[in-house]
C-alpha cells in the first residue's frame, strides 16, 4: 500500500519534471532565448551553392561560467510534504501490527525489569485479515499454557518454610570415683532453627498432560481494551521436613545452665575437678542440634508449622515470580490460582 502512495506521487512529479525539460529544448527554435539564425553566403543572399536555402545554423551557446551562460533549472525532489503524507498514510492503514508490536515490545521491557503493569491488548493483524482475527484469538489462547509451564520448569529447588522454637535440653557427665558414684548434669536453654524443602520443579515427566499435574483455563478473552482472565492450578510433592542434622541450626548457643544436678559427693574435689570441665560448647551445641532435628521431624507443635510455612513460601513465589508475570504479558490476569500438595512422588 505505501508503494503504491509513492508511486501515484512519483507519477505527479515526474510529468512536472518531462513539461521543464520540453520547454527547455524549445528554448533552442525560433520562439527561445537563442532563436535559431540561417546561414547566409557572403552576398547576404542566404543560398546555398546548389541555389537551395541552407540549413539554419543556431548560434553556439555560451560556455558554464561564462557572459551569457544561463543555468538550467534545478530539479526538484518530492516535497517534504508528501514524504510525510506517505508516512501517516502508511500508519493508518498498518496500525494495528504497529500498535500490537509496540505493545508486546513494551510489555517484554517492563518484565525484564520487574514491573507488573497492565497494558491494553491489541491483536497483531493485517489490514486484509479482519476476517480471521477469531482464528488469532484461539490460537493465542490455546499457546499460552505451554508459555506458562515454560516458565514453571525454570524454577529451581529453593529451600522454603523456615521456622524458629526454642527448647530446654539437658546434658549429664558421670564417672565414679573408686567406689563412690559421681555424676554431674545441667540443663540449658536453646534457640533452633529449621527449614522444610519444597521441589517447585519436579522434572518433565512431572508435567506430563496425562498426569494433570498442570491446567490452565482461559475463563474471558481480552476485547475492547479490558483484559483476560486464566485460572491455574497445579500439583506439587508435599514439603520436606529437614533430611539430616546439618538441616537444622542452633541460632543462640547455650551460654549458662538453667538449672544444675549433681551427685552427693559434688561440689568435693572429685566430680567438681573431673567432670565438669567436660562441659564444651562444642560438645553442647552438638547436642542441641540433634535435639532440634528430632523436634524439627517428629514433635507436631513443630513440624505442622514448618509444613504451612513451605506451602505458603512456594506458592508466593510461583504466583508472583513466574505465573502472574507471564499471563500479564500476554493481555491477561490471574483471576485463581492453587496449589495441591500430595505425598505421592512419580
Amino acid at each position: 500500500m505505501a508503494r503504491l502512495v509513492l508511486f501515484l506521487l512519483s507519477l505527479l512529479t515526474g510529468s512536472r519534471h518531462a513539461r521543464r525539460e520540453l520547454a527547455w529544448q524549445q528554448a533552442g527554435g525560433s520562439y527561445g532565448s537563442n532563436p535559431v539564425m540561417p546561414r547566409t553566403d557572403p552576398d547576404g543572399s542566404g543560398l546555398g551553392p546548389d541555389g537551395w536555402p541552407d540549413r539554419p545554423v543556431s548560434p553556439a551557446r555560451p560556455e558554464p561560467g561564462g557572459p551569457g551562460y544561463a543555468r538550467p533549472p534545478r530539479r526538484r525532489r518530492i516535497p517534504r510534504w508528501a514524504k510525510w503524507a506517505a508516512v501517516i498514510a502508511t500508519g493508518l492503514i498498518f496500525r494495528k501490527a504497529v500498535a500490537s508490536i509496540a505493545l508486546v515490545a513494551l510489555s517484554a521491557a517492563l518484565h525484564v525489569v520487574g514491573l507488573n503493569v497492565h497494558l491494553p491488548s491489541i491483536r497483531f493483524g493485517w489490514p486484509w485479515q479482519a476476517s480471521t482475527s477469531v482464528v488469532s484469538t484461539t490460537t493465542t489462547n490455546t499457546d499460552l499454557g505451554p508459555w506458562v509451564l515454560q516458565k514453571i520448569e525454570g524454577i529451581s529447588k529453593p529451600a522454603l518454610g523456615r521456622v524458629t522454637f526454642n527448647f530446654l535440653f539437658t546434658h549429664k557427665v558421670s564417672k565414679s570415683i573408686g567406689p563412690w558414684p559421681c555424676w554431674y548434669a545441667a540443663t540449658f536453654y536453646a534457640v533452633g532453627y529449621a527449614s522444610a524443602t519444597v521441589d517447585l520443579n519436579p522434572g518433565t515427566a512431572w508435567w506430563a498432560p496425562a498426569t494433570g499435574h498442570y491446567a490452565l483455563r482461559v475463563l474471558t478473552r481480552p476485547a475492547d481494551g479490558k483484559p483476560g482472565s486464566v485460572a491455574v492450578s497445579m500439583v506439587l510433592p508435599q514439603p520436606q521436613l529437614p533430611q539430616s542434622v546439618n538441616d537444622v541450626t542452633i541460632n543462640d548457643l547455650p551460654s549458662k545452665p538453667v538449672a544444675t544436678q549433681h551427685s552427693w559427693t559434688y561440689p568435693g574435689f572429685g566430680c567438681g575437678v573431673l567432670l565438669r570441665p567436660q562441659f564444651a560448647e562444642s560438645v553442647l551445641y552438638a547436642q542441641a542440634q540433634q535435639m532440634a532435628f528430632y523436634k524439627s521431624t517428629h514433635v507436631p507443635q513443630i513440624t505442622r508449622p514448618l509444613i504451612s510455612a513451605a506451602e505458603t513460601e512456594a506458592t508466593q513465589t510461583i504466583r508472583d515470580s513466574f505465573i502472574q508475570p507471564t499471563v500479564n504479558a500476554f493481555g491477561y490476569t490471574l483471576a485463581s490460582f492453587a496449589i495441591t500438595w500430595t505425598k505421592a512422588v512419580s
